[in-house]
């Protein structure tokens, strides 16, 4: 089975948005390719002419630390990400949640782009990107626009990204400070594939004393359409003591704002909405110890 006629491998992204931009919608960029490739071989993707591989861009192969804030290129692997120092103490719901993508095969060649692109409100690394309040550079032949993260999603395994026309190219986001922190928990199937019944992602910030919830942010998947903030959980815990009453209060609201739908692959709707309650407490405390205590060990990876 032929899945394509021309193979292009790119080394800039100025050249493989004109190698896009020349093929006119017939091509496709590829990065890891662990779901692209799922797609084109089982007949859900429409046929395409040319593939552009963006592997060997370095620019969207590097993690760059500037201070606190961090640029990520959306050709990183899963890998690489779980292996940042920086990100494993700074962004340790991103490592949390790369962490538990697939098995080490999948992540030594899965992109953090990819894993966005796809737009699957189940996303892992996603969903911490979205907690940790992440923007996203969309690139094409005529123009480069930064995006809020949740802003990029329209439907399930939709975007506003023309994959034939244009790229992501690179996420950035701060790493966490003194008085913050994060954490990803996922709860999902042991048998065959892992695939996650419910992720949640978090990020905390408490005010000077330590004493109370400065802000806060949570995305929780898959239980709407698109990954985005709930910001009602995070309006329970702002202003509010830091300590278990608050979390518990906040995720006693969630079991109540989220209605997932029962799926035959993860779960039934009854079994996640009880389990919403139990993923977000565990979530919010695990990030409020790291904010208090500065230590962050991501749990479920390895050194």
């Amino acid at each position: 089975m032929k899945l394509w006629s021309r193979y292009h491998t790119a080394h800039s992204i100025d050249e493989a948005l004109h190698l896009l931009n020349q093929y006119d919608g017939r091509a496709q960029v590829l990065a890891g390719g662990t779901d692209l490739l799922l797609d084109i071989q089982q007949g859900n993707h429409p046929p395409i002419e040319a593939m552009i591989d963006i592997s060997k861009i370095p620019e969207m192969t590097a993690i760059f630390v500037n201070d606190r804030t961090v640029t990520v290129g959306a050709g990183v692997t899963h890998s690489a990400i779980t292996a940042h120092v920086d990100l494993r103490h700074g962004a340790t719901c991103l490592v949390e949640s790369c962490g538990v993508v697939g098995g080490p095969q999948v992540r030594n060649v899965a992109t953090i782009g990819g894993n966005v692109a796809h737009a699957l409100p189940a996303a892992d690394g996603t969903l911490s990107l979205v907690a940790l309040h992440a923007r996203a550079e969309v690139a094409s032949v005529s123009s480069r626009a930064w995006y809020d993260l949740p802003d990029l999603f329209l439907a399930p395994g939709k975007s506003i990204v023309d994959p034939s026309r244009q790229m992501l190219t690179q996420f950035t986001f701060d790493l966490v400070a003194p008085g913050e922190g994060s954490a990803f928990k996922r709860i999902m199937r042991p048998q065959g594939v892992a695939l996650p019944i419910l992720g949640c992602a978090v990020w905390v910030k408490l005010d000077a004393d330590y004493q109370n919830f400065a802000d806060a942010s949570i995305c929780l998947g898959p239980v709407n359409p698109t990954p985005i903030r709930a910001s009602v959980i995070e309006a329970a815990l702002i202003g509010q003591p830091a300590n278990e009453a608050t979390i518990t209060a906040a995720a006693q609201i969630a079991r109540h704002e989220f209605f997932p739908r029962t799926s035959k692959y993860r779960a039934t709707a009854e079994y996640r909405t009880e389990m919403i309650e139990l993923l977000v407490r565990q979530s919010f405390e695990l990030a409020l110890i790291r904010a208090q205590t500065g230590e962050s060990i991501p749990e479920g990876v390895g050194a």
